[in-house]
């Protein structure tokens, strides 16, 4: 089996080359829906005065972080990015890491980004808002695997299978039952 890296599937030059205006405007209106809850937030933060739900954004945001940022050390530690370049650019498909539990996970990032709002908010305008960044993040999603099959073909097609997009609980499950059947036929003694 040929080893399997990974591409930053929420950037880079080669994955957007072939996209449309429709396309740029999707991924626009859900970004700038995102800096709407950002600044409305702002001025309407733990608005029913519910601390823990509060408290639980703060949390969801962290864990974005590591969503966000993890992408940036694995793909530039282990994609085949060229020195001086950014980590956009790679090369090779990467399946470890951050890589091995979500397919997208700077995609998984802004969804959380979103929730957290929402969490902290406690405004009803932006839970409704989560919506239609879900649904815009989804669908750019699917659009990354389309480009990254273009690219890599069958070897991101079996990731595909391996890996789910946007669902790290699966993922990290799919990881632990993998790990369970390596080490079901081993011996104790």
């Amino acid at each position: 089996m040929p080893r399997v890296e990974s591409f930053n599937v929420s950037g880079g030059d080669t994955a957007r080359e072939g996209w449309s205006w429709r396309d740029w405007v999707l991924s626009c209106v859900y970004g700038s829906i995102m800096i709407f809850q950002m600044a409305f937030t702002f001025f309407n933060y733990n608005r029913l005065g519910l601390d823990r739900a509060a408290n639980a954004g703060w949390l969801v945001l962290a864990v974005s972080g590591v969503f966000g940022w993890m992408p940036i050390y694995t793909l530039r530690k282990k994609g085949g990015v060229t020195e001086g370049r950014s980590y956009v650019h790679t090369t090779v498909l990467v399946d470890s890491g951050i890589y091995a539990v979500v397919r997208h996970p700077q995609f998984f990032a802004g969804i959380l980004i979103s929730l957290a709002l929402v969490l902290m908010s406690q405004h009803w305008l932006n839970a409704v808002l989560l919506a239609p960044v879900v649904a815009g993040t989804y669908v750019d999603s699917l659009r990354a695997d389309k480009d990254l099959i273009e690219k890599f073909g069958e070897d991101y097609e079996h990731y595909m299978q391996r890996v789910p997009g946007l669902n790290p609980l699966a993922g990290i499950f799919r990881m632990l039952r993998k790990g369970e059947q390596d080490h079901s036929g081993d011996e104790l003694f």
